[in-house]
């Protein structure tokens, strides 16, 4: 039986622990977020931060359920702004490739006497406009 209550505080010690951790996490997370508006003055920044790293509980909750709605339109609008230079970037790597593709499958054809000298200019500029 001791040692059952033993695992048991165990338990409990690792599971308030984990939770102080998170907790911890968040106040971090709000902080940032504090910081990451552009809306908000630099008054209104020493105030959140204050009040969250003075009084963290009392502050994480009245920051979620003040500026919660707006910390989620930032990372959704973050989200779309790292979406569209994924997609740029990607774009980006795919037209290098698709000329380089297009040049070596040109010269393969010159090679093998396919198509001419002029003809290989010809798709080589068009693949690089």
């Amino acid at each position: 039986m001791d040692f059952f209550a033993n695992f048991l505080n165990i338990l409990l010690w690792s599971l308030w622990f984990a939770i102080w951790i998170s907790f911890i996490f968040l106040v971090i997370r709000f902080i940032v977020d504090v910081f990451r508006d552009d809306k908000l003055s630099v008054v209104g920044k020493i105030f959140w931060t204050l009040l969250l790293v003075i009084l963290p509980v009392l502050g994480a909750l009245v920051y979620i359920f003040t500026r919660g709605k707006g910390m989620a339109e930032r990372d959704l609008a973050a989200a779309k702004d790292m979406r569209a230079a994924q997609v740029e970037y990607t774009k980006g790597l795919m037209d290098e490739a698709g000329a380089a593709s297009e040049i070596k499958a040109a010269k393969e054809l010159l090679d093998s006497g396919a198509i001419t000298a002029e003809e290989y200019d010809k798709l080589k500029a068009k693949a690089l406009a």
